[in-house]
């Protein structure tokens, strides 16, 4: 009787547990569904009254202001370029060292130094991102504009997409670094082991074994941080300035997709305006952006995953 009792309880705990776990994973989808569900009933007000053509290839962004002949301009050209402007900039100093850093402690660094630098890397991660606006506003270009040329020390404005690009990347470094290492901890030591026992040195193990057997991870890393600095808000929102202009040159003044719904949230643009719509719009192409950033790290992952 008492084991007949002891397994209905134990039958009914786990019922109990399964359909916790299944509310707990429903929700996250039930979440995205509405948020997606929220942006495009929004959006499809702004896309009745402006054709989605103008809106994604026009260069002209001035959804508040009119121009001379009293007209606005919704092509959001201009943000995108911003955005990709920063975030690439990012990239570039997030990659190589956050890779190189991912290397050394994977395959170089004593037990002792590798707990001592994975808790400084994961201090920057925990920094709050206002925090790295203003040290890119108040350290980073004024450090920039001193240096000895003239492309810096005349044209260099105090809002500018370097700074902002430079501060990002090293805000998104323990991404890389830390998930690039998980990826290579994870490659057999038999492999190195082989490699070694072939001639090899450690740069050439590490560079020709280890880092091509943890390429799909590495990869996620990169795709997950780049994706991480294009939905970046508050650093570029400070550093980067304001202005919607259609450049690639760093040294300019731009506006990122993010920067812009911040800026229009916090004004006083009527709520279910044209002009609050671009809002939802914007949202909904970052959105685009950053899911199609995550089916490429899902696609390249399962395209070279190494199973050993």
């Amino acid at each position: 009787m008492q084991l007949s009792r002891n397994r209905k309880r134990g039958a009914l705990q786990g019922r109990i547990v399964h359909w916790l776990f299944f509310a707990c994973a429903a929700m996250s989808v039930i979440t995205t569904f509405g948020i997606v569900a929220s942006l495009l009933r929004e959006s499809l007000g702004f896309f009745g009254e402006i054709p989605v053509w103008e809106f994604l290839f026009g260069t002209t962004w001035s959804p508040i202001l009119k121009d001379a002949e009293g007209n606005r301009h919704y092509g959001v050209l201009p943000l995108v370029s911003g955005t990709l402007l920063v975030a690439s900039i990012a990239a570039a100093v997030a990659v190589p060292a956050g890779l190189a850093i991912a290397i050394y402690l994977s395959e170089y660094a004593p037990d002792k130094v590798r707990r001592l630098i994975k808790p400084i890397l994961e201090v920057l991660a925990g920094i709050p991102t206002v925090v790295y606006g203003y040290f890119a506003l108040t350290f980073v270009t004024p450090l920039l504009r001193s240096i000895p040329i003239q492309v810096f020390r005349e044209d260099l404005i105090v809002y500018n997409a370097l700074s902002a690009g430079l501060v990002m990347g090293l805000m998104i470094i323990p991404m890389v670094s830390s998930l690039s290492e998980d990826a290579m901890v994870a490659v057999p030591r038999s492999l190195r082991h082989a490699a070694y026992a072939l001639g090899g040195t450690r740069l050439e193990v590490s560079l020709r074994i280890v880092v091509p057997a943890a390429f799909s991870g590495i990869v996620a890393s990169f795709i997950l941080a780049f994706s991480r600095a294009i939905g970046e808000t508050m650093l570029v929102t400070i550093a980067a300035g304001a202005t919607p202009r259609l450049t690639f040159n760093p040294i300019e003044s731009i506006q990122t997709m993010t920067a812009f719904i911040v800026q229009l949230a916090h004004g006083e643009t009527p709520h279910g305006s044209l002009e609050y719509n671009t809002i939802f719009a914007v949202g909904l192409l970052l959105f685009a952006f950053t899911l199609g950033m995550n089916v490429l790290g899902h696609f390249l992952v399962r395209r070279f995953r190494e199973e050993y």
